[in-house]
Order: structure tokens, then sequence, then C-alpha cells
């Protein structure tokens, strides 16, 4: 067994040296493994809700979108849309025109944005499986109808049984605003409620869905899209849920240099971004309290120096030079945080196996689901530890490094 580690272990553990000095140096160890157990577990729970939104995101997100590189809307060219279609790849391409637009319900109004989905929009999304009432129906036979966001449902005061139309305003853009009547300029339709979706308060306050028809009759265009949603086949869509840089290249070369082709990613990536920047700033901020709980290592560390002075002289007289004994304190250091980082960091993994089987903490208020989701990483797990462990043999090398030599 090696000298240094050895010397160390029994400063340590050894049952004589069971004094003030090493129960300071025990409750160090227990102040890094609460501290190294709580990076574990909120770093697991930060990907737990991440898993959980972006599996949201993602489930109606499209695969591609296309969407006009400088224009608000474009009208797509024939032979573009044509070869779309006809790829291998390709599975569904819907065409989608966006608008704000007045909503009025009653006596109740509002300002949404209007969603002009086609027949294949369905297809190509899966907002189907947010429906919290009715159903995403948009069409009644030649009726039109409106699905709301829940927000928007509610505020308006919209049941999808009642049989009262929605009033949707935009103004013309033909005719010229009437001072003495600014509403005769105003083109309106009529729609029935079908339904109610709910996703996040954000979009259930901003998004309704209605027939593209019924939309481009009201904003008076012809052909014309705010955005095209492609679905793409399974066996083409890769391991991180997007399309191949080839695939968007010869896609992006088909609609030419006026329109933009992004993939899943790009269509979120400021929220793909910004998660990731939160967690990285999770981490920054729980390790540097793991910083400060490691302060409690260099304050035994320095007891146990001046301690074992006597021990210190007895080793140099049996020809052990500074670097062995440098080596001793830094050791044991290092052994109060390894066995700090190991005990909290198989609480923290402990803990988040307990509530991802058993949900034992219940979220409050009314999310998606009813307990906080938990995903553990190797990779956060690994880093957590080795953070730990270095944090630990850094402080360790500057108490002895400042204590040893004055003694």
């Amino acid at each position: 067994m090696n000298t240094t580690f050895f010397i160390a272990r029994r400063y340590l553990l050894a049952r004589k040296s069971h004094n003030v000095i090493n129960i300071i140096s025990l409750i160090s160890a227990a102040g890094i493994a609460v501290g190294c157990a709580a990076l574990v577990i909120i770093l697991s729970i930060y990907n737990g809700f991440d898993d959980l939104l972006k599996g949201m995101f993602e489930s109606y997100t499209p695969d591609v979108v296309i969407t006009p590189r400088q224009s608000k809307v474009f009208t797509p060219d024939s032979a573009a849309m044509a070869g779309l279609r006809s790829r291998a790849e390709v599975l569904t391409v819907s065409e989608v025109l966006e608008e704000t637009v007045f909503l009025k319900y009653g006596e109740r109004e509002a300002i949404v944005t209007a969603r002009g989905v086609d027949s294949d929009y369905q297809d190509v999304t899966g907002l189907t499986q947010y429906v919290r009432q009715g159903s995403f129906e948009l069409k009644d036979g030649e009726i039109d109808q409106m699905v709301l966001g829940a927000g928007i449902a509610q505020n308006l005061r919209v049941n999808t049984g009642f049989m009262t139309p929605l009033e949707v305003y935009f103004p013309s853009r033909t005719q010229r605003v009437s001072l003495s009547d600014p509403t005769a300029s105003l083109r309106k339709v009529k729609l029935f409620p079908a339904g109610t979706i709910s996703l996040e308060k954000e979009f259930d306050e901003s998004y309704v869905y209605m027939p593209i028809d019924a939309l481009r009759k009201l904003l008076e265009r012809s052909g014309e899209v705010s955005m095209l949603e492609v679905r793409i086949r399974p066996e083409y869509i890769g391991p991180s849920g997007s399309i191949s840089r080839q695939l968007q290249g010869e896609l992006s070369a088909l609609f030419g240099q006026d329109c933009v082709v992004k993939n899943k990613y790009q269509q979120n990536e400021s929220l793909y971004k910004m998660m990731t920047y939160e967690k990285l700033a999770i981490y920054l901020i729980l390790l540097f309290v793991v910083l400060i709980i490691s302060c409690n290592v260099f304050g035994s560390l320095s007891m146990l120096i001046i301690e074992k002075q006597d021990d210190i002289e007895i080793l140099r007289s049996m020809g052990a030079d500074s670097t062995m004994i440098n080596r001793i304190f830094t050791t044991e250091g290092w052994m109060i945080s390894l066995l700090g980082a190991a005990a909290g960091v198989i609480l923290g993994i402990l803990v988040c196996l307990a509530q991802q089987h058993l949900h034992l903490v219940k979220m409050p208020g009314n999310f998606i689901i009813s307990y906080y989701p938990v995903h553990m990483q190797v990779l956060d797990i690994v880093a957590v530890f080795v953070s730990v462990a270095a944090i630990g043999y850094l402080m360790s090398h500057f108490v002895k490094a400042v204590r040893i030599k004055k003694a």
C-alpha cells in the first residue's frame, strides 16, 4: 500500500484519531455530499422538464418548414411544389397562411393570430393530441369551423356546444378607409367553434385555426401562403429527430434563394439555446455553492496540520521529505472530497430513482403532468463527480501549500 495513502487514511478513519478535527472532516464530507446530491437531483429535474418541453414542441412542430426569406407571404412555384411532393422522403405537404386578425364572439373581442390550414395539416403536425374540448375539425360539410387556443376560448367564453358563430375581421386590402364609417372597409367571415387546444400559456392565448380558403377570402389573397409545412418519412429522419443536411440543401435548391428551409431544431433554435444556457447557469451556480461548502475542508485540514506538527517532525526525522508530507495532507483533503462526492452522487441517484418510479414530489397547480419529471444523464453525473473532486483537490493543494510552508 502506498505510504502517503496509508497515513492519510489513518488520519481520517482510524479510531484513535476520532477527535474533534476528524469529526469536522466528516461534517465537511457530509456537506459536500449534500451539495453534490443537490447538483445531481436539480440537473436531473431540469433534464426532465427539458425533455418534456422539447417533446411537446416537437410533437406539433413539422419536420421541415419553408418560409419566404423577406416577404410575409409567397406564392409557391408549381414546379417546385410538384418536385417537393414527388420526393421519396416527403410524406405530406401542408399549406399554411398566417395573419393577425380581430376576433369577436358575442360581446367579447380579442386580437389573435389566425392560421389558415388545409386538409393535410393534421397529417403534418400532432396538434390533434392536444385537443381539450370538441375536435380538430375545420369543416363540417360546407360549414367553416374554427379551433381556438384554450386561453382565447376562456377569455371569449366560447363553448363548442353553442351555435353562436365567431366573427373574424380584417381590413380590406382594396377598399379605401372611410372616415365617416371606418368599419365599412372591414371584411368579415363567420365560423363556428369546433374545439379548443391547450399547449402552453403563450400559445393558448395567441392562436386559432381555420380553413385556409376562408382566411384567403378574408385577406383577399389567392394561392398565397405564409409557409409550407412538410412531414418527412420516419426512415429519413436521423437520431436527433431532424433531417440530414443533404436533404435540407436539396429542398433549399428546389425553392431557390427567395425561401428558407428550416429543420425542427432551427424552428425552435432560440428555445433550445435558452435551455442549454439555463442548464449551464444552474450547474455553475450550484457548483459555486459546493465550492463554498468545500471551504470547510480548508478549515479542517488547516487544524489537522497544526495538530500533527509532532507527527510531521517525526516523519522528517525518519527521512520523509517535504514532498511526501505535502502529499499526505493533499491526499487526505482529496479523500474527504471524494468521500463526499461519492456519497452525494449515490444519494442523488437514489432520490431520482425514487421520484421516477414513485412520483413522491407532486407538481403544484394544473400542469401537463402531476409530478416533477426526472431524467438522469450519465454525462451530468460524471461532470458533477469530476468537478467536485477537482475542487477538493485544488482546495487541499492550496491548504498544504499555505500551512506546511508556514510550519
